[in-house]
């Protein structure tokens, strides 16, 4: 396992260009997204993405105790049709998530009632929910606009399931790659949420992919885990996590040649990659995106654990929100990550500078790094919107990267508020 993160860490290949387009892009999906009447806002509110009949799907989930029933319901129809899944129903403004029985109930009532409608048996249905916690779906206001959503399904409506996903994110989070492999012309689509509770071990987000090359079963389950590892569990916005977090992805169309299933891997991770940074750089409240490159320790799995903990750092993220060059909160964040290194062989830069060298602080500018930061803030003197911090902590092979976001007072207006 740990030489399928090194290999995933370090593909280059160019061979795919992203395209306009998302989640139906790829040959075969259709997708629909309407309002339900679920958000008092009445934007659109439940989504719908209907996959191939050949179709496989792989998933990784949230790995909270308290996760809601959707998460369960997912885990065993995926386990029971050996990922033979045609539809997902997705509502967003109710996580239905602690309501007991009930969530359970309302859960296997839509997928049943959808199941009925689309012709497909139930255990080739899943459902997906986001918002409030403690919040039952309104079944019934779903259900009596399942033939709607149904009626809806368009290839071209992309853009409508992506906004019908959202709950307080700013911004829709949509992408699609494009590659020729063995003479074939491969996409892959995706879309997703998240905006707050976003943290490693899946966080407060839902995301799906598809792709029209097919691959095995088990194959396809490899890869989707090792890409969730490289990419959302490798986010943070504020630390916490949630109970409904879910990544799908499916894969349909002809068997791809095994000659050209690390190049399709490199498609998936750079999709899911850049899914996830679309959730750190609209994290809530956020002004700027920051990146944390982590070289040179013993192993992949290392340098990961770095990297997550500073990206992580509440200090580091508040120094990074007042454009303060604060090495020393960086170095304190590394020394608890629970990995062992030579302190004397740590360096340290923001953007192009070098602040820390063989364990001693350097001689900088720190004006001229301060302006560097804040000129990365949204709304200031808007360059770019990513800060970059990279480590070197040894001579080992091992490297990772790891996203995350400032944080700001908006965080806290905005989550003091969320259910009042």
């Amino acid at each position: 396992m740990k030489n399928a993160l090194l290999n995933l860490s370090r593909l280059t290949s160019s061979a795919w260009s992203p395209i306009s387009g998302g989640i139906t892009t790829p040959d075969g999906f259709l997708a629909a997204g309407i309002s339900a009447g679920l958000k008092p806002s009445g934007k659109k509110d439940l989504a719908l993405l209907y996959a191939p009949d050949d179709a496989c799907c792989s998933g990784t989930f949230t790995q909270s105790v308290t996760r809601a029933y959707c998460v369960d319901l997912c885990i065993n129809r995926l386990k029971a049709s050996e990922g033979k899944i045609r539809a997902v129903v997705i509502n967003s403004g109710h996580a239905n998530a602690c309501t007991g029985s009930r969530g359970k109930i309302d859960s296997e009532i839509i997928t049943y009632e959808l199941a009925q409608r689309l012709g497909l048996s139930n255990k080739e249905v899943l459902i997906c929910s986001t918002g409030v916690i403690g919040e039952p779906i309104p079944v019934e206001k779903i259900n009596s606009h399942l033939d709607h959503l149904i009626n809806s399904l368009d290839k071209e409506a992309y853009l409508d399931a992506a906004h019908a996903i959202l709950t307080t994110d700013l911004q829709v989070k949509q992408i699609a790659y494009q590659a020729v492999l063995g003479g074939r012309r491969i996409t892959i689509g995706g879309m997703a949420k998240g905006s707050g509770m976003i943290h490693p071990s899946m966080a407060t987000m839902l995301s799906y992919i598809t792709c029209d090359a097919g691959v095995d079963y088990v194959l396809w389950s490899d890869m989707i885990k090792r890409v969730a590892d490289s990419s959302f569990n490798s986010i943070t916005v504020d630390g916490d996590t949630s109970t409904n977090d879910t990544f799908l992805a499916f894969s349909s169309g002809p068997k791809l040649d095994e000659r050209y299933l690390s190049t399709l891997e490199e498609g998936l991770h750079l999709t899911a990659q850049y899914l996830a940074k679309a959730i750190a750089r609209d994290g809530e409240g956020a002004n700027c995106l920051i990146e944390i490159k982590v070289e040179g320790a013993s192993n992949d799995f290392d340098a990961h654990a770095i990297a997550r903990t500073v990206a992580s750092s509440s200090l580091v993220k508040t120094a990074v929100h007042g454009s303060d060059p604060n090495w020393g909160r960086i170095i304190a964040a590394i020394g608890r990550a629970g990995i062992s290194f030579d302190f004397n062989d740590v360096q340290l830069w923001i953007g192009p500078y070098e602040l820390f060298s063989k364990g001693t602080p350097k001689d900088f500018d720190k004006q001229t790094v301060t302006n560097f930061m804040k000129a990365r803030l949204k709304g200031k003197y808007l360059i770019d919107d990513l800060v970059s911090i990279r480590l070197r902590i040894g001579n080992g092979k091992g490297s990772a990267t790891a996203w995350g976001c400032d944080l700001s007072d908006q965080y806290v207006r905005i989550n003091a508020d969320y259910t009042t």
